[in-house]
């Protein structure tokens, strides 16, 4: 294995787990028609808090990371022949 491949695999790792937590972290939204009705009629706040907005950033920088790694160990080991 030489140093890209640990390199890329390490950034796959932390990134997908990091992906996780965030994602695990943002605060679960209603979907049902009674939610939607109901937030729109009593809702007093129109954005989303500044802790929120960090969750969401950090959120796609992790993404970004975890998608740019994994094409790149596509691309540069397309057949998964790592050693």
């Amino acid at each position: 294995m030489n140093a890209l491949v640990i390199i890329l695999i390490i950034a796959l790792l932390i990134s997908g787990v990091g992906l996780i937590a965030f994602i695990m972290l943002h605060s679960g939204k209603g979907t049902g028609v009674s939610d939607a009705i109901a937030s729109s009629l009593y809702s007093s706040q129109t954005g989303t808090s500044i802790i929120e907005k960090n969750l969401d950033r950090i959120t796609i920088v992790f993404a970004i990371i975890f998608i740019v790694s994994l094409l790149l160990l596509m691309i540069f080991y397309p057949k998964g022949s790592i050693l």
